[in-house]
């Protein structure tokens, strides 16, 4: 491999572990603004869109924490069928499914862009409390989805250029039918 595609590769390992640690950091956020909220409460104020914010948190990690859990074999795959058929028929079969799950991830980027685009451009905000210009958590859908398409599109060349995918296993995490 040339010291390029070694540098890319460095790029996109770091890419997807950044965007691990901005799920963690969204899970601990969420975290703290429970534990605001219910201080808040405790001593009689008020934290409007505390429960927003949460839900703006939560959405952004599940989205960064995609691509992440994808290379590191924490999303479903169903691989009783291509544990069962041999090595050339299942290759076949992993390209098809990555190369529809990464032309499905790059639609959903596209559009959610374009959502993106228009609910910042007309100014909208959320009608709850705390009036939070839409288009900001709108934005990690677009980002996450972005770096699921990205790793996607990597492990779908690794597929068709290797013959294997880059998504590691975890034996905690592997199922009875493997």
């Amino acid at each position: 491999m040339t010291a390029a595609l070694r540098g890319l590769r460095r790029v996109l390992d770091l890419l997807y572990l950044a965007a691990g640690v901005l799920a963690a950091l969204c899970l601990v956020a969420i975290l703290l603004l429970i534990v605001a909220q219910m201080v808040a409460r405790w001593t009689g104020e008020i934290f409007p869109g505390a429960a927003n914010y949460a839900g703006y948190a939560m959405a952004a990690a599940s989205f960064f924490a995609f691509a992440n859990a994808l290379n590191r074999g924490a999303h479903i795959r169903v691989s009783l069928v291509l544990n069962s058929v041999p090595a050339g028929i299942r290759r076949l079969m992993e390209i098809w499914c990555f190369a529809v799950a990464t032309a499905v991830a790059w639609y959903f980027t596209y559009y959610a862009y374009w959502f993106t685009y228009w609910s910042w451009k007309f100014g909208e905000v959320s009608q709850a409390q705390d009036a939070t210009p839409i288009w900001i958590p709108q934005s990690v859908m677009v980002l996450g989805g972005g770096i699921l398409a990205i790793a996607l599109t990597d492990n779908l060349l690794h597929v068709i250029f290797r013959g294997d995918h880059r998504i590691t296993r975890d034996i905690v995490d592997q199922s009875y039918a493997e």
